[in-house]
């Protein structure tokens, strides 16, 4: 565990021997990525990748959120500060290709929200066991931004480029059940029964054939890699995006509860 000292908002604990659990650990605010939380991690997958005492990855969070995404004052210090935006692109780029290098096959256990970068870990872990229940979200479009930070790379994959495109551009919110359907997640379990489901399948993971499941997690993810070109433009359009008005009026709908009243003028 002395691997893992010095996290501040990351929780970690054993639950089965080389089986380690990462909680998002920000209950209060139901898990929204604080500019903390958010570098910590990406790191973390790099620790997790060097960890010879360890074989399999639980991913969940404190308290009934999985995670809402971005902080909103993180989102404002992006907003304001190119310092700030050019790191937490640096750290969004990161945490997407970390998650895909990591040799470590990584199971996320989703009850609640998980919105925005919260989605991003859930939907770049290996195997996604989700509440039928819980509520999913990209979030990205109804902000003002484009959908950045992991969807254009492998929701068409998952989903297909329709049903990618709908829940993509109208920000559409979806249930873990409906998630399901679409092929978006792995798996769709009853809350209650969510724990358990992500330890019987870390467990399994623990005992198999380490080179095996590693060697072909890494083959799988050429799929994702082949499609760094188109992530990476994503990306950069999302960071742009926090320079434009839509943005402004986003995050002040979102603020004061209200639908936004995007200007419809654009050169683009």
């Amino acid at each position: 565990m002395a691997r893992y000292e010095g996290y501040q908002q990351l929780a970690f604990d054993y639950p089965l021997p080389r089986v380690l659990r990462i909680s998002f650990n920000n209950p209060a605010r139901r898990n929204s990525m604080t500019e903390i939380m958010h570098a910590e991690s990406v790191r973390v997958w790099r620790e997790v990748d060097e960890d010879p005492e360890i074989s399999a990855v639980i991913l969940t969070g404190k308290g009934p959120s999985f995670s809402t995404g971005g902080d909103r004052d993180m989102i404002r210090n992006i907003m304001a500060d190119f310092q700030a935006r050019a790191r937490v692109w640096k750290e969004a780029r990161d945490l997407v290709y970390n998650m895909i290098n990591c040799s470590k096959p990584i199971v996320c256990s989703v009850r609640g929200h998980a919105f925005g970068a919260g989605l991003v870990c859930a939907l770049m872990s290996d195997i996604s066991i989700v509440a039928k229940d819980a509520k999913l979200l990209d979030g990205h479009t109804l902000l003002g931004v484009a959908a950045g930070d992991h969807a254009a790379m492998i929701w068409p994959l998952l989903c297909g480029m329709a049903k990618a495109k709908y829940y993509l551009l109208l920000c559409e919110e979806m249930t873990g059940e409906e998630a399901e359907k679409i092929g978006l997640v792995s798996m769709a379990v009853d809350e209650p029964d969510l724990d358990a489901k992500a330890l019987e399948i870390a467990e399994r993971l623990s005992k198999g054939a380490p080179n095996a499941i590693r060697f072909t997690k890494y083959a799988m993810n050429n799929w994702l890699r082949a499609m760094g070109p188109t992530f990476d433009a994503s990306l950069a359009l999302e960071f742009m995006g926090f320079t434009a008005p839509d943005v402004v009026e986003g995050l002040a709908s979102l603020s004061e509860k209200r639908k936004a009243n995007f200007d419809q003028t654009s050169p683009l």
